[in-house]
């Protein structure tokens, strides 16, 4: 099992219309690093929602229900109680060498177990 990161800006997909929809196909990624990441998602994967834009938040956890050809099904987990900013993750030494932090354009990318349980633990105090 491993944790992802996927990048959306809400106002075209948001952990909301997720919910809604029960499930959606994450599709379409271009960048070479960030399709790589993509076709190393596994069934079982545990990913988080990151909604871009004028957010730049980490709003809630999703799972991969399956995967084929390179496109990532996933289904909704849950909502955080609270939103984990990027300038949070910014101040956090444990993060400085995470992508996110790094490559501010990369729309996949794996999450390191420390880091999870980091965030796991930051959203959890509302």
């Amino acid at each position: 099992m491993a944790y992802w990161l996927f990048k959306e800006e809400p106002s075209h997909f948001s952990f909301a219309d997720l919910e809604r929809a029960g499930r959606a196909r994450w599709e379409g990624v271009k960048n070479p690093l960030a399709l790589q990441h993509l076709r190393a998602v596994k069934p079982g994967d545990w990913v988080l929602l990151y909604h871009t834009g004028k957010e730049k938040s980490i709003v809630g956890e999703m799972k991969a229900k399956s995967v084929k050809d390179g496109v990532v099904t996933v289904i909704p987990v849950r909502r955080f109680a609270k939103a984990v900013p990027l300038s949070l993750i910014k101040e956090q030494a444990l993060c400085k060498d995470w992508e996110l932090v790094r490559i501010s354009r990369l729309s996949v990318m794996r999450v390191p177990p420390a880091i999870w349980k980091w965030i796991m633990a930051t959203a959890q105090d509302a």
